[in-house]
């Protein structure tokens, strides 16, 4: 294995298909991701399924067969992954591989003395924030952070602006405190917004297919992010690199991404975003001001070809450690 993985090999990786909009910014490096797929399309064996553009790097294999398949690295993405579906599906052989976890999410526990469920020290341990490696106990494991990577897509300048801002939460109805529905709920009786993703019809939008997201989202004056805690949404870094400032609760690595009166406004006080939100609303100039700024930051700090070199970068290492 070690003398064919070479600077100019392209890893074979196996994973799940668990977080689509992550996955098909993983899978614009290079490298050939193999997702498993099965009749019922259960929770991970999907396949590409029809939401995102994937390329020909991300490769279907049915799940009976993959035991018998080649591969470079095992990348895990969840609990039931780890625990439960690499027995189920991976052989023996392929369950000694080079082995990477990618943890998405912070504690959902405690949230200084949550355990990571993982404490195998053969396990790299991948975390999307800062803020997620400093809470969670990682058990002394290797720890790498590889923050978010999204791509750019051509900004449109005859674009007309409506006076509203956006939310782009998928089942926020049905997610409740942590994502912040009780203050999307409460804002939104004091600033004109509109909610965008899946389960969101009854607030009068629903759900905008990926590719579509861009031209749409980039027509709001900015976007409201109510999120209490979890790790800085993807949504939030794609929005950014449309050129809309950013409104939200100064938590998580939320508070380390957006500057106020820069590139947006956070708080721990939804009166005083409010207060923001609508000072947006009625200052266009000042928007597109810190609209710049953001597209400005996520050009800096979130661009994929930093995103893809790192993962590249840190496939090669991991697996010719092995």
């Amino acid at each position: 294995m070690k003398a064919r993985v070479g600077q100019h090999y392209r890893p074979r990786i196996f994973t799940w298909h668990i977080h689509g909009s992550y996955l098909f910014y993983l899978s614009q490096g290079n490298y050939d991701i193999f997702i498993p797929v099965n009749e019922d399309k259960t929770e991970g064996y999907y396949g590409r399924g029809n939401t995102f553009p994937f390329g020909k790097n991300v490769l279907e294999v049915p799940e009976m067969e993959v035991g018998e398949m080649e591969f470079d690295l095992i990348l895990f993405q969840t609990d039931e992954n780890y625990f439960i579906d690499q027995y189920r599906t991976l052989s023996e052989k392929q369950r000694a591989l080079p082995r990477i976890y990618l943890e998405h999410d912070p504690p959902w526990g405690h949230p200084t003395n949550s355990m990571h469920p993982v404490d195998d020290p053969d396990i790299l341990l991948v975390h999307v924030t800062h803020f997620n490696r400093l809470m969670w106990d990682n058990h002394q494991l290797r720890t790498v952070v590889i923050e978010h990577g999204v791509t750019s897509p051509e900004l449109r300048s005859d674009v007309e602006k409506i006076e509203r801002g956006v939310v782009v939460i998928n089942n926020l109805p049905k997610r409740g405190r942590l994502l912040g529905l009780d203050i999307f709920e409460e804002v939104r009786k004091h600033v004109s917004l509109d909610l965008v993703g899946m389960g969101a019809e009854a607030y009068g939008v629903g759900e905008v297919l990926h590719p579509e997201l861009p031209a749409f989202i980039s027509r709001y004056r900015f976007c409201f992010n109510p999120i209490r805690y979890t790790s800085l949404g993807l949504a939030v870094c794609e929005t950014m690199m449309l050129g809309l400032p950013i409104v939200g609760l100064a938590t998580t690595e939320m508070s380390v991404a957006i500057q106020n009166d820069f590139n947006g406004f956070i708080h721990t006080d939804p009166g005083y975003l409010v207060e923001k939100m609508n000072f947006l609303l009625e200052h266009p100039l000042e928007a597109a001001r810190m609209g710049e700024n953001a597209r400005n930051t996520a050009l800096q700090r979130f661009n994929i070809a930093r995103f893809t070199a790192q993962w590249e970068n840190l496939f090669l290492k991991t697996i010719n450690k092995q």
